[in-house]
């Protein structure tokens, strides 16, 4: 029988971790799947789930941010989350389910409170590093002090997140390395170039993301001729006033229609085929780097921060290019060096799409239900040993 799964998340906006999720449960998973959202929230990005996984919703919206705000914020910001255990702990589907995994920070932290004091398995989903810099001060004391003691398995999006986590971890629990599913297989055959240039990023429109770093190295590399920026992605979270101050700033430059804000874009891998160069350039070391796996499995010339999950994949002059992190000047100088050498751009994406390690969202989906299979597995043992069935207390 497989096991029934309740995915947990904060949010329906369309963020990586929603959009690696959805593309997860759309990969037909060795499991029973559902999600559930908190209350008076559109289906939004899971609105293209497969019938089979159905949308649930308990509980009340929860807001952004929180992180570095003011005690009486603060303060809200927990009772809100314990008002989310609550609810959470009591629905249907949580109380009829093997396994409860939180997709999101904000998920963790109310589904730790949910199923705590039961014998509930729970599993946390990591996206981001466990730092004080990633999750802010109170997410990071939350993570520390409350989720990952409490949870049975821990499935990480690369080696730099999961050794993040480690030292908090209870003995005995699960701990994997999987990346998230990417939604793109690797491509057959290199494309002809036809037009300019074409140098792009595809990432929500936030200021961590890089953007700005790479709209300033742009300008450097190409300012003259007919090279093309295209800064593809959304901008979730209260981030549309940081996507006009980067089409200002674009024609503060004298870049004007060569930089592309086309907004969230849903075929990523015909827009990373479009490109001649691919960059993650985020300000702050990404845990994984999602769109790296993209890149790379698109067959696309790669440029990446070093640092952070992308260096676990991008080997530099091999099958991409690793900059310095925050320097625009060296990133400057990798987008003029590679747009000046098509024979190197082809080498280094035909040796991207065959990076070892790349997996489809099929073979993706597998990993998680070996994980999920053996977080059950370890936690029937424990119940039986303790002389007790599980219970949701």
């Amino acid at each position: 029988m497989r096991p029934r799964v309740v995915h947990l998340d904060h949010t329906a906006v369309r963020g990586g971790a929603e959009l690696a999720l959805l593309r997860l449960l759309n990969a037909q998973p060795d499991w029973a799947a559902s999600v559930l959202l908190p209350a008076k929230e559109g289906a939004g990005v899971f609105d293209q789930l497969p019938p089979e996984v159905p949308l649930m919703f308990a509980g009340a919206r929860q807001p952004s941010g929180g992180s570095g705000s003011s005690p009486l914020r603060l303060a809200e910001l927990g009772a809100r989350l314990a008002a989310q255990a609550a609810a959470v702990r009591w629905h249907r589907a949580v109380r009829g389910s093997d396994i409860v995994v939180a997709n999101s920070t904000r998920s963790a932290a109310y589904g730790a409170l949910a199923v705590r004091g039961s014998r509930r398995p729970f599993v946390v989903h990591l996206r981001d590093l466990v730092e004080r810099e990633s999750l802010g001060g109170f997410g990071y004391r939350l993570m520390t002090d409350l989720v990952l003691p409490r949870a049975d398995g821990v499935i990480a999006n690369s080696r730099t997140t999961l050794e993040s986590a480690r030292p908090f971890l209870r003995r005995g629990a699960v701990a994997v390395s999987i990346p998230s599913a990417s939604g793109i297989h690797p491509v057959a055959a290199a494309r002809p170039h036809v037009g300019p240039l074409r140098v792009g990023m595809l990432a929500r429109i936030d200021p961590w993301k890089g953007q700005r770093e790479l709209l300033e190295a742009f300008a450097l590399a190409f300012r003259d001729g007919d090279a093309q920026l295209d800064l593809a992605g959304g901008a979730p979270f209260a981030h549309d006033g940081f996507a006009e101050s980067l089409r200002a700033r674009a024609d503060e430059l004298g870049l004007g229609a060569r930089v592309l804000l086309p907004g969230h874009v849903d075929d990523t891998a015909t827009r990373i085929a479009g490109w001649d160069i691919a960059v993650q350039y985020s300000t702050r070391a990404e845990p994984l780097g999602q769109n790296v796996l993209q890149y790379l499995a698109a067959g696309t010339a790669a440029i990446v921060a070093d640092e952070g999950g992308p260096v676990e994949w991008v080997q530099d002059g091999r099958n991409g290019v690793r900059v310095p992190p925050r320097s625009i000047p060296q990133l400057a100088d990798a987008l003029r060096t590679l747009g000046g050498d098509a024979a190197l751009r082809a080498r280094l994406a035909d040796a991207g799409k065959h990076t070892p390690g790349l997996l489809d969202d099929t073979a993706v989906a597998r990993a998680h239900a070996d994980a999920y299979g053996e977080t059950l597995t370890r936690a029937r043992r424990s119940v039986a040993g303790a002389g007790a069935a599980p219970v949701l207390a």
